[in-house]
Order: C-alpha cells, then structure tokens, then sequence
C-alpha cells in the first residue's frame, strides 16, 4: 500500500464546481464521472449510480481528470485478474501515461508507478519473486502466530483495561497489526508507537510521509543487513536466503510491501469487525450466543466493507472486452471489491449472511492474489476474540452517527472508535503449552462467552525472558486471570481446538 491524500470528506479538489444536486455535479470531459472532489464523497453510492447507468464496467475519470475504467461486476472483477494475458499490472503499458497525461507528481502515482516487485512483474520474473515470497511466508508456524497475536492482544487490553474507556483504533486496531508483522519479519524489537505512527502517516500522504517513509525503510534495511549477516528462522531470513537470489534492494522493496500492505489491510478489517459487532446487538447475540463464529464475522466483514475498496491499478495488453464495454490496449483499470462485493447478480439480497462463503474480492486473486492472507485472517479473529473475552460489557461511547471516516478511493479508514466498559484488572502474561503448527483458522464452536469470563486458563510455565532461554520466533505467552488454577481435561482440549 501507498500513500494517498485522504479527508474526512472524500478526496479533494480545488477547482469550483456545480452545486449539489445539479445534473452536471462530479462530472467531467465528455460527461464522465469524477472519483474525486465534489459529488465523490460517498463513492458507494456513486458506485451504485455507475452500475446502473454503465453496468458492470464504467467509465471514470481520476484526479487531472485522467481517463480509466472501473470495475463493478464480480465476474468482471475476476476475470480481469485472472487472465494475465490480456491485463498486466505494469502501468508502463498505461497510454495516458505514455502520453505524458499523468504529471510524476499526480496523487495517485505511487499507486500506479511501476516498480520492481512481484505485484507489478510478470513470467519469469513475478514467478521468481512471488515464489520467493510464497516460501518464506510457507515456513511462518501458523500456531505460534496465534499465540503472539494472542499475547499482544492482551498487552494491550492491558494498557487501557482499568481506564474503563478506551479508543479502539488508536489504542488497538492500529498497533495490534504492527506489533504481530513486526514479530513475523523478524523485528520486534522495532515496535514501538513511532513506528505505528510512521506507518500511519506514510500512508496518509501528508507533509511528513516522506520522512515517515523513510524511517520504515531505514528500520527494514538494518533488518536486511542483519539477515543477510546472521539469518535466523522468521521470514526476512528465509527471504533473504531464497534459492531465487534476491538482492538487498528486493528483499527490502517486498518487506515494504508486505508490511504496508498487511499493516493497513488489517487496521481497516479490525476496525472493522470491532464497529460491527459493538454497534449490532444482533451481530453480537450471534456471537455470544453460539450461532457465529469470529472467524465468519470477519468473513462477512471482508464481503460487507473490503479493506481495500479499489486496487490501482490494471492495465490491458491488448483491445479486448470486459463487462460489455470496449477495453482498447493500454486503457487502464481499477480493480473494485467494494463494488464488486455488493454486485447484485451475485448479492441480491445484501442483508443476507454470506456464512460458508470465502468468494469474496478482499484479497484479489489471480498471479496476484495476496499471499498473506491467513496473517490477516488470524490477526483479526484472534484480537478480536481475545478482546470482547476481555471486555464483554463494550459499548460505543458515542452516537454512531458521529463515528467518522478517511475516505480515499483506496480505502475507508475508521478515524476513532470511543468505547466505555466496566473498568477491568489487568492480567498476568504466562506462557501456554505448544502442541505443534495447527491451520490458521478456527472451524467452528461459539468463540465468545456467554457469561463475562475470562480466557480458558493454560497450564503456566516459566518465561524464557526469566530463565535465559531465547524464545522462537513467532511464539508468545498467553495471559491468565489470576489465580491460576489447572483446567479441567475438557478445557484443556477446548483451549486446543481453539488454537491457543
């Protein structure tokens, strides 16, 4: 992911325009529909407008009033990024860039700008470095993660448990997913609130996200240094030390990309997944009571509000068609979850539950399909579980009308979400038992209490920090709620299948 301005509004443009609820508002050369400034604030609805007007593929205009398509249909969606034959994600091929219509300095250029990483490359090069990629994330021990998510997690319901009121983003949907990559790329000691909030802001495209930018990058060059020194078992090692060769410049190119784009994803899906259900009172009595579990609210999550609206961007290789329109070789194109997730040929009824349904646009698909999927998956459904453990009496701290958003074409941000709860102690981090790598993903069985209770107890064993002993990568202590008593044998097989 790459930085992109963003508002609270909508994108912005400077340029005056119609009043609202004029017919010409939003719209541009030759009476195309603007997906910036005035009239694109509110680009589901405009998405709608589109589909009915174009069908499953419309015409658009970006900022500079650059000409591109956008993707609404899911079939559509798919069968773009399927076919590498006829679409490419190298905007090298982009004619109005060619043309010299996009300026270096247009807002969405580090979106679209080619660069030497597996999600641009293609043939022998995509395989060699997506490969490369797909092994070192294929040796990341799937139990092990769950239990540092768990451990963060309570870390840092921890730092705001006896407060009584917390906010839900800024104190925990946008460290949790560092805390967890930085564990996984092998940096945990790189973790701290400025490295959140570098992230953050290099994403946000402000006055300082060159500087932000530059510091995430200088953190993931001492790592490569490191690695390719002294390699270890986590992923930046096994990156480094891939049979494909990388070099330093890649290695590090392809850690930047996985952190960002695993790092915003993940805010956006546990906030999410966290709004969902404390606004809800009926999406939480399924949860509480049995019928769903977290693992199918994130699910339905990803098909309801994708963490990435749109992918900038695809670009066709030769004149073909998509959508019954007319794609002309270099023509490019947006690739469109949001929209895509809500066609109505797939989803005629939105309120349904898409229970059992993992054919949703979140993570791509295609050559490009996003490796790290499962990271997200189980960061989510791990914290969020562990929190509503925590906190089962949460409750929004304000009107939900007045809960606010960043909105870009990329993404729809959460800014804050103000919760207030019965002030709680704080537990003791312990470490559980390790029974071996397990899938990411629970499969079924109620995840959340149905009384306020605490986590199911492990059996508490020493801490390496206490006794000398490294610890693996990967691997975390859980917290227990004192005093610690030994679970029964049902429990101890519950807190097993649970994945902890």
């Amino acid at each position: 992911m790459t930085p992109e301005p963003q508002s609270t509004t909508g994108t912005h443009d400077p340029a005056p325009g119609p009043p609202p609820g004029c017919p010409a508002h939003g719209r541009g050369p030759g009476g195309l529909q603007r997906l910036y400034g005035p009239g694109a604030e509110d680009l589901g609805r405009l998405y709608e407008q589109l589909r009915e007007e174009h069908g499953p593929v419309a015409p658009v205009l970006l900022h500079d009033d650059v000409p591109m398509w956008v993707v609404l249909g899911h079939a559509e969606n798919l069968h773009m990024v399927r076919t590498p034959s006829q679409f490419t994600r190298d905007s090298r091929v982009w004619t109005p860039l060619a043309e010299g219509m996009v300026r270096p300095d247009h807002p969405l250029m580090p979106h679209i700008a080619w660069q030497p990483i597996c999600s641009h490359a293609e043939g022998e090069e995509h395989t060699r470095l997506r490969g490369a990629v797909k092994a070192a994330m294929a040796t990341i021990d799937h139990r092990g993660l769950r239990r540092h998510i768990y451990r963060a997690t309570q870390r840092l319901v921890n730092d705001f448990c006896e407060d009584g009121h917390a906010d839900l983003v800024g104190q925990f949907s946008e460290h949790l997913p560092m805390a967890v990559m930085c564990q996984v790329l092998g940096m945990p000691e790189e973790y701290d609130d400025r490295m959140v909030h570098a992230a953050r802001d290099a994403l946000k495209g402000t006055e300082t996200a060159l500087a932000s930018h530059a510091y995430v990058m200088d953190a993931l060059s001492r790592l490569t240094a490191r690695r390719r020194a002294r390699p270890a078992d986590d992923f930046t090692s096994h990156l480094v030390t891939d049979p494909a060769g990388l070099t330093d410049d890649e290695v590090r190119e392809h850690l930047r990309l996985v952190l960002f784009a695993a790092y915003e994803a993940t805010v956006n899906l546990l906030s999410n997944v966290l709004r969902r259900v404390i606004v809800d009172p009926r999406f939480y009595a399924r949860l509480n009571g049995g019928q769903m579990t977290v693992p199918e609210a994130v699910e339905q999550s990803l098909w309801d509000e994708p963490p990435f609206s749109t992918i900038l961007g695809y670009f066709a290789k030769q004149d073909t068609e998509l959508g019954g329109q007319r794609i002309r070789r270099g023509d490019g194109l947006l690739f469109a979850p949001a929209p895509g997730n809500v066609d109505p040929r797939i989803r005629p009824d939105r309120s349904a539950s898409m229970r059992g349904n993992r054919s949703h646009l979140a993570f791509g698909g295609g050559p490009h399909e996003c490796p790290g999927q499962d990271i997200g998956r189980a960061i989510a459904d791990v914290g969020v579980d562990a929190l509503l453990t925590r906190l089962p009496d949460v409750q929004l701290a304000v009107e939900e009308g007045d809960l606010r958003w960043t909105t870009s074409i990329a993404s729809r941000h959460l800014v804050a979400l103000p919760v207030h709860f019965a002030p709680k102690p704080q537990q003791e981090i312990v470490l559980g038992p390790t029974l071996g790598a397990l899938p990411g993903q629970r499969s079924s069985g109620p995840t959340l209490p149905a009384q306020p209770s605490g986590p199911l107890l492990a059996e508490p064993v020493a801490d390496p920090a206490d006794t000398g002993v490294p610890q693996e990568a990967g691997s975390g202590p859980f917290t227990a709620q004192e005093p610690v008593a030994r679970p029964s044998a049902w429990q101890r097989f519950l807190t097993w299948w649970r994945g902890h």
